[in-house]
């Protein structure tokens, strides 16, 4: 199929950076977690019987694949469109856009999956996982790799030139990460900021992922995990929708 053979494309070059990636992906939110949970949490109050650090730790797992799957399917598939070309050169194959979105994707939510995994292992090590469900985490970052991928290829797809990449970073994504109950409790924050987070994507990915760590397995993820599929459903024919005029003119 064309987009495993695009997946094994990403991967070859992937292999060649995954150090640097790794490193980078592993380092911010090991600072996070430092800097907040050691620095911040000791004149922070306990938050639903949890200490600080055990609070924003699960949550870092969940904003560190949503950063992996954004920013590749931002830069790394803007560089790939604009730049190399190598888009147009996939064309040139038995392949077609839709294998390209797909393969693209695809190759961002690995990216998602990897590090939060990494950041989960991180956690586990500072003793802040207290369950077994927290085994489950990799395969949900599945979901919200998918999510933050589509949302950032769509983006890709009208955008022009790279520097506007900062308005989604910053309109977007930062407060999308700051507001997602990583945190503070988002029923902390007044009743319409509350509905508001329904629509971000990060503030489900965050619950589910907190859930998992702490053993508080509830019918209610299944409630997040499908805004999240929803969101993904609706995303990926607009995705392709969007790169197709991008590359076939």
């Amino acid at each position: 199929m064309g987009i495993l053979k695009i997946f094994a494309r990403h991967m070859a070059v992937f292999r060649k950076i995954w150090f640097s990636n790794i490193m980078f992906n592993f380092i911010e939110p090991l600072l996070y977690l430092t800097a907040m949970g050691y620095g911040l949490g000791t004149f922070v109050q306990d938050i639903n019987g949890l200490t600080y650090l055990q609070y924003i730790a699960p949550g870092m797992v969940a904003s560190s694949a949503m950063f992996a799957a954004s920013f590749e399917c931002t830069y790394g598939s803007f560089i790939r469109l604009h730049y190399q070309k190598t888009f147009h050169a996939m064309l040139a194959g038995p392949v077609t856009v839709r294998d390209i979105v797909a393969g693209d994707i695809l190759y961002a939510t690995f990216k998602s999956m990897l590090f939060g995994v990494v950041i989960l292992i991180v956690i586990t090590a500072l003793g802040q996982v207290q369950s077994w469900w927290a085994l489950l985490i990799p395969l949900f970052l599945v979901v919200p790799g998918l999510t933050f991928s589509l949302l950032a290829i769509c983006y890709t797809g009208v955008t022009d030139n790279i520097d506007k990449f900062n308005y989604y970073i910053t309109l977007f994504l930062t407060p999308s990460y700051l507001f997602s109950g990583v945190f503070f409790p988002i029923n902390s924050m007044p009743g319409w900021a509350q509905v508001l987070a329904w629509f971000n994507p990060i503030y489900h990915s965050v619950e589910v992922c907190r859930a998992m760590a702490l053993g508080n397995i509830n019918p209610g993820l299944l409630v997040h995990a499908g805004v999240l599929l929803a969101i993904t459903i609706v995303l990926m024919p607009l995705a392709i929708r969007l790169m197709t005029k991008r590359l076939i003119v």
